[in-house]
Formats: C-alpha cells, structure tokens, sequence
C-alpha cells in the first residue's frame, strides 16, 4: 500500500501550491509516524513503522480531531470546530474506505467462524482476527460491543 511516499508526494504538493492549512495537517502526520519510528527504534525494532501501524496512527489522529470538534462546538467556537473538521478530511484520504454496517456484520461473523469462538471469553481472538485484516477499516469501539453481543 506504501502510505508513506504518499503523504510525502501529498506534502510536497501542499508546499508547491501553498495550501497552508493542508501542508500543516500533513506535517503533524509526518510528526506522528517519525514519533513512530523514534518508539520502535527505541525498542530495538530496525524496521520502522509498517503501512498497519501507519493506519493506526491515522485512524487515532482522526478520532481525536473528532472528540475536539465535538468539543468546541459544545463551547461554542465553530471556527475551531471547522478547522478540526478541515483536518480530518485531509487524514482521511490517506485512510482505506471504511466498511459498511453490513460489511461489518459480515467481517464479524466470518472471524467468529475463522476461530471457532464460542463465547465471550473469546472476545480477544475475534477482536484481533478483525484487527489483521481490517485495520483503518473499522471503528474497534463500535465494533466491540457487536462482538461482544454476538458472542454473550
């Protein structure tokens, strides 16, 4: 999938076309994945961040720019609000399309199957089937609590 030489093929765009609120977005990404990588380096891992850890970081970052649009609104700053918003549009293109309620419901009854899980107690094996294989696709909290049902 190769992320990476895409937010940097995107950065150099922004900076060629002198789309200020689009280049700062994209360098905050830029800031989190070498975040990323000074963490693994640190752990001893020499390959640095992969295109799922990448997916991740995305997907938090566009979580937190929505609880803080949430927020403003509720204090009434919608130009705060907006530029939250602004931000999450350009975090997105980077991320997979998000899967359909069906899709969804489909993906969890196929991981439940893949492991013959049974009940509650094994929640974790089909939280992480659905992980490896839908990462950046899906929203986990949401997602939880379907499993969690269909297993309970």
């Amino acid at each position: 999938m190769d992320i990476r030489p895409r937010i940097a093929s995107a950065l150099k765009d922004a900076m060629k076309n002198k789309e200020v609120a689009r280049l700062s977005t994209l360098r905050l990404i830029n800031a989190a994945i070498k975040d990323k990588d000074i963490a693994l380096r640190g752990e001893g891992s020499d390959d640095g961040v992969s295109d799922d850890d990448v997916l991740q970081i995305l997907g938090r970052m566009v979580k937190q720019r929505q609880e803080s649009a949430r927020a403003y609104e509720e204090g009434g700053r919608l130009d705060l609000a907006e530029r939250e918003r602004a931000e999450i549009v350009v975090i997105e293109e980077f991320l997979p399309r998000q899967l359909s309620e069906d899709e969804v419901d489909a993906a969890i009854g196929s991981a439940i199957a893949e492991t013959g899980a049974d009940s509650i107690r094994d929640m974790g094996k089909v939280m992480g089937a659905l992980k490896s294989k839908y990462t950046g696709r899906m929203d986990f909290g949401t997602v939880g609590p379907m499993v969690k049902d269909r297993l309970g």
